[in-house]
């Protein structure tokens, strides 16, 4: 399946949005009800919108704010990104790859990220 950009696109910018609103209305708008969350890479998944959502909200209450560094690049139906999650006194500089399903929600997301990239 190959996705237009502009909706790969769309998907990273609401994504930003709802930590800058702390919006799980976002978060559940945005996601398929049996996505996956693999934060980081190589921890357990969440699966599932309900598990999604308590990772989400967890997030927003401890204050995270998502600051895109460059241009989303977009391949087929996945649009991978960096960006720096911003907390206070910590900053983490993660790259987020979205795979999308066909009615264009987030099937897969894996953040790929180390204790190298944290500042």
């Amino acid at each position: 399946m190959h996705m237009e950009n502009t909706s790969l696109q769309k998907v990273v910018a609401r994504y930003i949005e709802a930590f800058e609103k702390e919006d799980l209305g976002i978060i559940e708008d945005i996601y398929a009800f049996d996505a996956s969350v693999e934060d980081p890479v190589g921890s357990d998944p969440h699966h599932g919108l309900a598990a999604i959502k308590a990772f989400y909200k967890k997030a927003f209450e401890m204050g995270v704010k998502l600051q895109l560094e460059g241009q989303p690049r977009c391949a087929g139906n996945s649009v991978a990104f960096c960006f720096h999650v911003l907390m206070p006194g910590i900053k983490i500089s993660p790259i987020d790859v979205f795979e999308l399903n066909d009615a264009g929600k987030i099937q897969r997301m894996r953040a790929y990220w180390g204790p190298e990239n944290m500042g």
